[in-house]
């Protein structure tokens, strides 16, 4: 069960950091501010990081991860793209990225609860991939 669990969350927690490096990839042409570009790109490469751990973990597991649920990908990338055209300012991407990081927050911690078994390890990695999209969303709501 211990480890049934921890290949989940893990697995839920690789395609969250995929899912966010996605999303501010779509976003990262049409930033205005050099101040919210540069933490945007910082915010980038700190899920890359988490990611290659995670990587890591599930490697032990001789697991592949998981993408994103390629439905939610098609549609954040709609919305995104719909946003952007009616209103390409860095109020628009401060609200898209906003809506993701809380989309994802939820996401993790009902994972978290749910993969109760999961190993102490793997559910610090998912609490700090929380922090750091609350870290974001915090830091961004200054452009909303």
């Amino acid at each position: 069960m211990i480890e049934q669990d921890t290949i989940r969350l893990l697995r839920e927690c690789d395609a969250g950091v995929k899912m966010g490096v996605s999303s501010i990839d779509d976003v990262l042409d049409y930033v205005k501010s050099p101040k919210l570009k540069d933490f945007l790109i910082d915010c980038k490469n700190e899920h890359i990081t988490l990611d290659r751990e995670i990587g890591e973990q599930l490697n032990k597991f001789h697991d592949d991860g998981k993408d994103p649920n390629p439905i939610a990908k098609g549609m954040s990338w709609v919305k995104t793209n719909m946003k952007l055209v009616m209103n390409e300012s860095d109020q628009t991407i401060a609200d898209l990225i906003t809506d993701g990081c809380n989309m994802g927050v939820k996401s993790l911690n009902k994972y978290l609860n749910e993969y109760e078994a999961a190993d102490e390890f793997s559910k610090d990695i998912c609490k700090r991939l929380i922090k750091l999209e609350e870290k974001l969303e915090k830091e961004i709501s200054n452009y909303l």
